[in-house]
């Protein structure tokens, strides 16, 4: 990062954060000249008798779902055989001899030995792309190693699973190389290794690899020393705090073999409660608005409840309360498909893996949220039999929470999101008022003020193109995550709010609901009006959107305006993005669409001159990311040209049923 940068992200921090800052640089220096005695530190910190783990009881293999069981015995077999996707890309260096330190995409080489902190993780052409080489160390691979042996009592799965964790603990010692740089690494990491060490209570080997082995308990003292002495802080305390302390919770819980494991799981316990509070909104929904990570966090709370639970230390009734609320935000926003927004960053994070990784992790967590505190009536569909649940509610007691919605909220308040569904025809819409992203810096928000999704059928019909990449790819990282790559409206060709660098924005575009009617009618049209006031700077714009869904028509009309002084005239950018499903042919301002099972037209404002693009690389335009890392060509229709002040511009898009298809 250059200099600016680091200038723009100090003036984001309050000042008790720069002092912890500042804290950690000196530590991190001390540590450079003279590193902690890890090993010799874990010895004289062991409580006498103390290295016996407290492990989950798991009910009998023989009651598992049948279909989720044998989904991942042949994700296990395929492990074996040397393959485990990571993002976009086939890991084919986790075989027999894995290697921890390499970027399949590029082939580039973390280094091993250097001082973890002076590893320049940022330079993907010194390193390579470091999530790459992260995300095989969170040993996901690992857990669903060991849920296949829990399934089968094969011990070439348990076998497997100590080859990879004997490697991994001796090519990384405390402090070397990349995997000692990112505390949300250490954390889930602390949870897979939990969860395997649980999953193989029953074969034969797994004291000699954990608690008997000198290797693992070093390991273990120096991941949670790490987390105590570097706490994500201040603006960056969002859900990396809660992946930190739910792995520091968790180990403590399930390896409470140190003098400092009742502190640590003290801390982790105080701080699981206090940030699961702060880091929700009102609603239910994750502050950070961006979905991915709303699934991440409550996979995380989920880990560290039930642990807590088994372990005699349950945590505050307030994170119960929370995963309820979250659970009932995943009910209210999945589509007909059980597919929910793509609002905002995502990383394809996972904080607990005890299944094939391909299936709906969002139907999981509503059988868990089933489970744990009841589905309530509005809840749709009945969520398919997956592993983790059945392994992470097992013995643990029903709750019953106060003051759930008793029927579907298609207006979450605190959040800004507004859905317009006619469920009759299977049409869901989700329409964005909501805050800026979370805290100061917004990490992961998106410039989709004002922004929609439209689904038919579970096809995405106006999409938003996702996030594709972090680090890196910096032209890329700035085109999907602004104003112009979502359904809205950019003037001054220029995001609505401010980007200070990758991970941070430095103004943020208000958002305001003006009126919302009819949401939960199904006879009656559903509107939405709202306005945010990102371009106020320039002679006080404010854009204001209406989306009106005419369920008997099957229509939905979105009407643009700009409003500001008369006779002022600014350069706007209508975007339209539609999904990797849909074809389109532009025929003026008209576009003709087809999809599986349906077709539609786009009627398009006469007062701008539309371009369709697809898989453009120069503008860039015409682009759709299914994962991270991962992008393919998609249709974007773009108008561009002078908006008067007042102005309308309409967009009506309708539908059908496909003749082919009634045939």
């Amino acid at each position: 990062m250059n200099p600016a940068w680091y200038l723009r992200r100090l003036q984001r921090m309050e000042p008790s954060e720069l002092a912890g800052r500042v804290n950690d640089q000196v530590l991190r220096l001390l540590w450079r000249i003279t590193p902690p005695d890890i090993a010799r530190h874990a010895g004289a910190r062991l409580a006498p008798g103390s290295r016996q783990p407290r492990l989950k009881p798991l009910p009998s293999p023989a009651c598992a779902p049948r279909q989720a069981a044998q989904r991942l015995i042949q994700s296990a077999e395929r492990i074996l055989a040397g393959h485990w996707r990571i993002f976009a890309r086939d890991h084919g260096a986790l075989g027999e001899t894995p290697d921890w330190f390499v970027d399949v995409r590029s082939g580039r080489r973390a280094p091993a030995d250097m001082y973890a902190f002076a590893v320049p993780y940022r330079d993907e052409a010194a390193v390579g792309n470091i999530k790459y080489i992260w995300e095989p160390s969170r040993h996901h691979h690992l857990t669903v190693l060991a849920s296949a042996y829990y399934l089968t009592s094969d011990e070439r799965y348990a076998r497997r699973v100590a080859e990879h964790l004997m490697s991994w603990w001796r090519e990384n010692p405390f402090p070397r190389g990349p995997h000692w740089i990112s505390g949300i690494e250490l954390g889930v990491r602390l949870i897979s290794w939990a969860w395997v060490r649980q999953l193989l209570q029953n074969w034969p080997g797994a004291p000699a690899l954990f608690e008997d082995n000198e290797l693992f308990v070093t390991q273990l003292y120096a991941h949670q020393f790490w987390l105590s002495q570097f706490p994500s802080r201040g603006s960056s305390a969002n859900n990396h705090v809660i992946a930190e302390a739910a792995g520091q919770f968790v180990a403590a819980c399930v390896f409470p073999f140190f003098r400092d494991s009742a502190r640590w799981r003290e801390q982790s316990a105080a701080a699981l409660a206090h940030e699961a509070v702060a880091q929700t909104l009102a609603c239910g929904s994750n502050g950070e608005l961006a979905t991915d990570y709303h699934g991440f966090v409550l996979e995380l709370l989920l880990a560290a409840t039930v642990q807590g639970e088994s372990s005699g230390h349950p945590l505050d009734d307030a994170v119960w309360t929370t995963m309820c609320r979250m659970s009932d935000v995943v009910a209210a926003m999945l589509d007909d498909g059980a597919h929910p927004p793509r609002q905002g960053d995502g990383d394809d994070g996972i904080g607990l893996l005890l299944d094939d990784h391909a299936g709906n992790r969002w139907l999981g967590l509503l059988a868990t949220g089933a489970r744990l505190f009841g589905a309530l009536p509005w809840w749709s569909g009945l969520p398919e039999p997956d592993l983790r649940t059945f392994l992470l509610t097992d013995g643990v007691s029903a709750r019953a929470i106060a003051a759930r919605p008793p029927r579907r909220p298609y207006l979450l308040d605190a959040a800004g999101q507004a859905f317009l569904v006619d469920a009759d025809r299977a049409v869901w819409c989700r329409c964005d008022h909501g805050p800026h992203g979370f805290g100061r810096i917004a990490a992961h928000a998106h410039a989709d003020a004002l922004s929609l999704e439209c689904r038919i059928g579970g096809v995405e019909i106006l999409a938003d193109p996702g996030t594709y990449c972090y680090h890196g790819d910096p032209r890329w990282r700035a085109y999907f995550r602004s104003t112009l790559a979502h359904n809205t409206l950019c003037l001054f060709a220029r995001d609505q709010s401010v980007s200070g660098g990758p991970f941070l924005w430095t103004r943020h575009a208000q958002s305001r609901l003006i009126a919302s009617n009819g949401l939960d009618d199904r006879d009656a049209d559903a509107s939405w009006v709202a306005e945010h006031s990102g371009y106020q700077d320039e002679a006080g714009l404010v854009h204001r959107r209406s989306v009106r869904l005419q369920r008997q028509a099957m229509r939905l009309v979105v009407s643009d305006i700009v409003l500001a002084d008369e006779g002022l005239a600014v350069p706007a950018s209508l975007s339209w993005h539609l999904g990797p499903e849909v074809e389109c042919k532009l025929d003026g301002r008209t576009a003709l669409l087809a999809w599986p099972g349906g077709r539609g037209e786009l009627d398009l404002p006469a007062a701008l001159d539309w371009t369709s693009y697809r898989g453009d690389e120069a503008t860039p335009a015409g682009w759709y990311s299914p994962s991270f890392d991962l992008k393919v060509p998609a249709t974007t229709l773009i108008g561009s040209g002078t908006l008067a002040a007042g102005q309308d511009l309409v967009t009506e898009l309708r539908w059908f049923p496909d003749p082919a298809r009634r045939s």
